[in-house]
């Protein structure tokens, strides 16, 4: 289905299309991915958290749920962002070894900033976000 701007969902007005964009959109193709983004944007709206231990986090604006399209705020480094494979309230349950290799590799993917990296996953946990996608592609560090 293709959706022309006038017939866009999600409320734009005239005075923004005249202004250039500072949004993002993201269209999901999987319902649970698409719900989980959309819940885990509701919890933080719902904190207050615009940033997370001082890593942006964006915004979300608008939401289509039959489209699976999400219109959030443009985030500058630091920033964390694509929560689309987050758990909420519950950690989800796998093997013991299923969690030591998955850390294994966040070591190794984030190096000396590992720590920063479990304190800001600690800090999501404490406001029932849990984050299993993590990579440095979506954590993003300021220098």
């Amino acid at each position: 289905m293709s959706v022309a701007p006038s017939d866009w969902p999600l409320g734009r007005s005239e005075k923004h299309k005249a202004q250039p964009a500072k949004v993002a959109l993201k269209v999901l193709r999987w319902s649970e991915a698409y719900e989980r983004e959309k819940q885990v944007y509701a919890r933080l709206r719902q904190a207050g958290a615009g940033s997370v231990l001082g890593f942006n986090v964006p915004q979300l604006l608008a939401s289509d749920d039959e489209l699976r399209v999400l219109e959030m705020t443009i985030v500058r480094p630091p920033f964390i962002l694509d929560f689309a494979g987050a758990y909420l309230d519950a950690r989800p349950q796998f093997p013991e070894e299923v969690w030591r290799d998955w850390e294994a590799e966040k070591r190794e993917q984030f190096e000396e900033r590992w720590p920063t990296v479990q304190a800001l996953l600690d800090a999501f946990e404490a406001l029932g976000i849990y984050l299993l996608d993590v990579s440095p592609g979506n954590i993003t560090f300021g220098d």
